[in-house]
């Protein structure tokens, strides 16, 4: 149960190597989704800058979207864990107090409590006078989308720099390429830290994972 966690959600949240890693993933694969249209030998000068200003604004757009629908998630979250608040006060019986908590504690967790664990969960949910009366955001899930908004817009500088650096697009592709396959690799390597998973096959998994994604997205015309 994560009533009384509650205000300390948005910064879990936002601090979560799993989300965070997701985020930079997606903002990496829309700009890969751009460079990898170049042609290293017909792409002129201002290709290449119209091609930057598509994909900064695309991720500028999508890191916006992603920022709402944080927002949109930790208000719903809030909601959700209100309404067991309530529900297991309102309950009928501690028996089916303890259904109810049950039915919001993951399911790793929930079979290993006992009945002591449940009612002191419980005695504690009944005995609180601080409830809200309705789900709001707090400053911390403001902040948490400003996080979100920064890691999908900033993800995309890492593969659009050699651009800026380079005069020469043939090499600029190819260490833009270069870059791309270090950060794919890099992020399945820290998911597989968080997940169990061998880091270096995951690593390389994910630089599998990534190219497919960006194929079949530009493919579909993304």
């Amino acid at each position: 149960m994560t009533v009384a966690a509650t205000d300390a959600a948005p910064r879990q949240r936002l601090l979560d190597p799993i989300a965070r890693v997701s985020e930079i993933l997606f903002g990496l694969i829309m700009a890969l989704t751009f460079t990898t249209t170049l042609s290293a030998a017909t792409a002129a000068r201002e290709e290449v800058r119209t091609l930057l200003v598509g994909a900064i604004g695309c991720n500028i757009a999508w890191g916006l979207v992603d920022a709402v629908m944080y927002l949109v998630v930790a208000l719903t979250e809030r909601g959700r864990e209100l309404m067991t608040a309530r529900a297991v006060r309102a309950a009928a019986s501690p028996a089916d107090a303890y259904r109810i908590l049950t039915d919001a504690i993951s399911p790793m967790v929930g079979p290993v409590l006992t009945s002591g664990d449940l009612e002191r969960v419980r005695l504690a949910l009944v005995g609180r006078r601080d409830l809200p009366p309705a789900p709001a955001l707090t400053k911390d899930d403001w902040w948490g989308a400003l996080g979100v908004f920064l890691l999908v817009f900033l993800s995309t500088f890492p593969v659009v720099i050699p651009f800026l650096l380079f005069d020469r697009v043939r090499l600029a592709i190819r260490v833009s390429n270069l870059v791309a396959i270090v950060l794919l690799f890099i992020a399945g390597f820290v998911l597989a830290r968080h997940g169990g998973y061998n880091p270096w096959r995951t690593g390389l998994a994910m630089v599998v994972l990534g190219v497919l994604l960006v194929g079949i997205a530009v493919a579909l015309g993304g």
